[in-house]
């Protein structure tokens, strides 16, 4: 009896295997550098966005505060999993111990939650500012923006801390080896040996609400701004609505629709190699997407980088 409780013990404590994304392929060095060249766009894209939006004043708005917090997330997202996956292929380590394993699982739950909530208070951002101009000051104060952005983190990480001890608490007697490269639920929980069909109703639906208010938000924000922008007589109106929220909605739909596929499809859509697709989709991708969606097609926010590049030189004979 003790020695089955220690075996039972030592199997759900021993480390996991991270197949990664270089096992399958022909050419892992040339397919490692592009992840670390992406990792290093992800992350200088949203460091200047950050940066331009902090040390403008023409950008010290509730919209580019939004931006900023979005670009502070995706920074953390991408950090969570791709500098593991790049360590490990140069040191030709894949294993990530069960404390490793909760906390990477805990953090991008927190990170996907949060940002999920984040694009819906963007959404509504915009519809006070459309709907409502001429009471868009008092509406969205600056302490109405800190309040916003603060539930949004704080709900990503009520999502964190609901699944992540449940799934790190459940057996794993079965293969240790993890077919992802980061430490997903839906991966993790196919290494369970126990029952676990109670477990992903409540997941399913705890997802669905996750996803089901920040929707809601969205959804009758921009049912309200088109029927807004219906009502303008302006071409010029519309072209600057049109504008203003077109960017947000391909960034909606972009990280939705990975987070549908991952959470809310029956098990029989997936497969090992679509679901690590997705992943790298929107854990790598999506954050480097992001600040070019927001500042390619944004004037407010190249016109900054303009100032400061031009800002530059003059500087330089200033100090000279």
């Amino acid at each position: 009896m003790v020695i089955a409780t220690w075996m039972t013990n030592h199997t759900r404590w021993a480390d996991f295997i991270l197949v990664g994304l270089f096992r399958k392929s022909q050419h892992p060095a040339l397919l490692c550098l592009v992840i670390f060249l992406v990792f290093l766009m992800a992350l200088s894209g949203n460091s200047l966005l950050i940066l331009l939006i902090r040390s403008n004043t023409q950008l010290h708005t509730p919209m580019y505060f939004f931006i900023s917090q979005l670009s502070l997330m995706d920074m953390m997202y991408i950090s969570i999993t791709v500098p593991k996956v790049l360590l490990d292929q140069v040191l030709g380590v894949s294993t990530i111990s069960v404390p490793e394993c909760g906390l990477q699982m805990f953090l991008y739950l927190t990170l996907g939650g949060a940002e999920h909530f984040l694009l819906a208070a963007m959404a509504y951002d915009r519809y006070v500012a459309i709907c409502y101009p001429l009471r868009y000051s008092v509406l969205m104060n600056h302490r109405m923006c800190l309040l916003l952005a603060s539930g949004c983190w704080f709900l990503g990480s009520v999502d964190g801390f609901m699944l992540t001890p449940i799934t790190m608490t459940f057996p794993f007697c079965r293969s240790r080896e993890i077919q992802h490269f980061f430490c997903e639920v839906p991966a993790v929980m196919k290494l369970s040996c126990s029952d676990t069909s109670l477990y992903e109703t409540l997941m399913y639906l705890c997802c669905v609400l996750m996803l089901l208010i920040p929707v809601t938000v969205i959804s009758g924000s921009y049912s309200c701004i088109l029927l807004t922008i219906h009502r303008m007589n302006s071409a010029e109106g519309w072209r600057k609505a049109l504008a203003t929220c077109s960017s947000h909605m391909m960034v909606v739909t972009l990280f939705y629709g990975a987070a549908v596929y991952t959470y809310m499809l029956p098990s029989s859509y997936h497969t090992p190699h679509k679901d690590m697709v997705v992943s790298v989709f929107y854990t790598i991708l999506t954050p480097v997407l992001n600040p070019l969606i927001y500042s390619l097609r944004n004037k407010d926010v190249m016109g900054a980088l303009k100032k400061m590049l031009n800002a530059g030189p003059v500087f330089k004979e200033a100090t000279t």
